[in-house]
């Protein structure tokens, strides 16, 4: 089961099922839909053409923006495990803040991008990482201010050394 939100008064209740039928909010949904290539799709519901295109999709986030008809919509899903937490008052468990970056894997810090005090936003690069003979950008988890640099450019690290601390 999912759960999809359009916007703050629109949630709609999908069932798929084993034979490849789809109910909304207990309601049989029948459509035809043809892929057009490029994120792009043709899509006939009841007597009406629409015209879909995917613009952005955050698999992690369970999100995802279309343009239907022209139009912007985006689309936010909870599947069975995530209205579980929220049932069970978890639905920010995972998002604890985050205090440190620890190293991947082993390797030779060959750029060190950021100093203390510096506030970076989740997915800046942060340092990077020489393994195997490629540059490994390793960075920030989450919106975060740097606290300390636990390494210097040109060391070698550890697998789960501590390379970076937030505040």
């Amino acid at each position: 089961m999912l759960q999809v939100r359009t916007g703050p008064d629109q949630l709609w209740d999908i069932e798929y099922q084993a034979n490849g039928s789809i109910s909304v909010d207990n309601e049989p949904f029948n459509w035809d839909i043809v892929p057009l290539g490029s994120g792009r799709y043709h899509i006939l519901y009841e007597g009406r053409s629409y015209s879909a295109e995917l613009i952005t999709i955050d698999y992690a986030a369970k999100a995802l923006q279309l343009k239907l008809n022209n139009r912007i919509v985006d689309l936010q899903a909870k599947d069975r495990f995530d209205l579980l937490l929220d049932k069970l008052g978890m639905s920010n468990a995972a998002a604890n803040k985050v205090h440190e970056l620890k190293a991947p894997m082993p390797g030779l810090i060959v750029d060190i991008r950021v100093e203390p005090g510096q506030t970076v936003q989740k997915g800046d690069p942060l340092l990077v990482l020489e393994a195997m003979k490629m540059e490994n950008i390793l960075k920030a988890p989450s919106d975060v201010t740097i606290g300390a640099i636990k390494i210097n450019l040109r060391d070698n690290v550890q697998k789960g050394q501590v390379l970076v601390q937030f505040t």
